[in-house]
């Protein structure tokens, strides 16, 4: 492939790419808090939803407290959205799937999907990317029975 049979991106597309900033959040830099989408976890704000004007969020996100309910059924009203588990694992309803995250994988949730996480291990840690950055969250009835979570001991 040539640079010739490239598409070319639209200029305000780019012009909105330029117009985001350099960001370097270092270790100590933000603390892990309460008060994000979920109670039973704590979020980190990595600086990328300033630092992009809102196009995107990175945040690290970690178990805080056993899970009892869960999220519930629900779907993001998202571009793009990816997990990367960094520790432990957790377990997902996609749809009618459940499917086990474990430290090294990664998850794209394409655009609506409908999903449950129900179950996840006390050192769960993840990073979350999202793109917008204010992006909404819809709960939703769920197409199938969750399984029960696993007693944290």
């Amino acid at each position: 492939m040539t640079v010739d049979t490239l598409t070319k991106p639209d200029p305000s597309a780019t012009a909105a790419l330029i117009a985001t900033a350099f960001s370097h959040i270092a270790q100590g830099d933000t603390e892990y808090k309460s008060g994000g989408l979920r109670d039973f976890f704590l979020y980190r704000d990595l600086g990328i939803a300033e630092a992009t004007r809102g196009q995107v969020i990175a945040q690290l996100v970690k178990a805080n407290l056993p899970p009892e309910e869960g999220t519930g059924w629900h779907f993001h009203e998202a571009k793009f959205h990816i997990v990367i588990m960094l520790k432990g694992w957790a377990r997902f309803m996609y749809e009618t799937e459940e499917t086990l995250v474990k430290a090294g994988d990664c998850v794209h949730q394409r655009p609506g999907i409908r999903h449950y996480l129900f179950d996840y291990s006390p050192d769960m840690e993840y990073l979350e990317i999202v793109g917008p950055a204010d992006f909404t969250t819809v709960d939703v009835e769920g197409p199938c029975p969750i399984p029960p979570p696993t007693p944290w001991k």
